[in-house]
């Protein structure tokens, strides 16, 4: 599964323009900030129920549901964790729309979170999925092009904290190598893969993932126009990519993210 980033609002000026006078790739639009949608948890009732039926019909792995039920708190995490440095640069934007919060109803997207996974699931074509982004205010950060840079990347870097914590725990615990590996060894070893893969995936310079700030940050003028005209399809073209990977034998993403299971065995192990 995928996070998409923070979503930027506008600046609430009514000002359309970023830094070369054209609208900026951080600005994604103004959100309207809601409670919590009693329709999210009914969709969530529904994902359990789709897997209960994926399980007991074995279109889904003990390894698959480990996955899911690992990778669901880490990208929750990854979302708050753009929250709370917004906050801490002065933008209290995800904080008023209660987004900082380890409820995971408040970051379900119900076709980023539920609906695709379930639909890759049932094809046997893996895990995929985003949460809901979480709101920034560009415009009341102190200084909004470089703590907006913070911003972006206090995701991929809690997910590696979260990597580093289970490393820890696994030496700590000092499982038997030697011996099955029983279900707290599954899931520490899974928790910790599945955050260094997201920190990884979330670091490619591809809008909108985090990773593409950097490049946006650094971006010369002259290519400010043809940048944003290319922008408006980045979304569709990735999962694109997705998809085609996993039909691919292997894809390029599969390959990379073999070699990260690789190393992280060697790391751990």
């Amino acid at each position: 599964m995928s996070d998409q980033g923070p979503q930027w609002y506008r600046p609430p000026t009514g000002s359309n323009s970023g830094p070369y006078g054209q609208r900026g790739p951080f600005e994604r639009g103004r959100s309207r900030i809601t409670s919590h949608d009693p329709k999210s948890l009914i969709w969530i009732i529904i994902i359990v129920a789709v897997l209960v039926i994926l399980i007991r019909s074995h279109h889904v792995s003990s390894l698959e549901v480990i996955i899911f039920c690992t990778i669901v708190p880490s990208i929750i995490l990854h979302e708050i964790a753009h929250g709370y440095v917004a906050l801490l640069f002065g933008d209290d934007t995800a904080k008023r729309a209660g987004r900082l919060t380890l409820n995971p109803i408040s970051h379900v997207d119900p076709v980023g979170t539920l609906i695709v996974p379930a639909l890759l699931a049932l094809s046997g074509l893996g895990f995929f999925g985003w949460a809901k982004p979480v709101p920034v205010n560009l415009s009341k950060l102190r200084s909004p092009r470089n703590h907006g840079v913070l911003v972006a990347l206090a995701g991929p870097a809690t997910n590696l904290t979260l990597a580093a914590l289970a490393v820890l725990v696994f030496k700590v615990l000092s499982f038997n190598l030697y011996a099955p590996p029983g279900i707290v060894e599954r899931v520490v070893y899974i928790f910790g893969l599945m955050n260094v893969s997201l920190a990884i995936f979330n670091l490619l310079p591809i809008p909108p993932l985090d990773g593409s700030v950097l490049i946006e940050r650094m971006l010369p003028r002259a290519w400010w126009p043809g940048y944003l005209a290319i922008r408006r399809y980045s979304m569709p073209i990735l999962i694109g990519l997705v998809v085609l990977n996993f039909y691919m034998n292997p894809g390029p993403i599969t390959w990379v993210f073999n070699q990260v299971n690789i190393w992280w065995g060697r790391l751990v192990l």
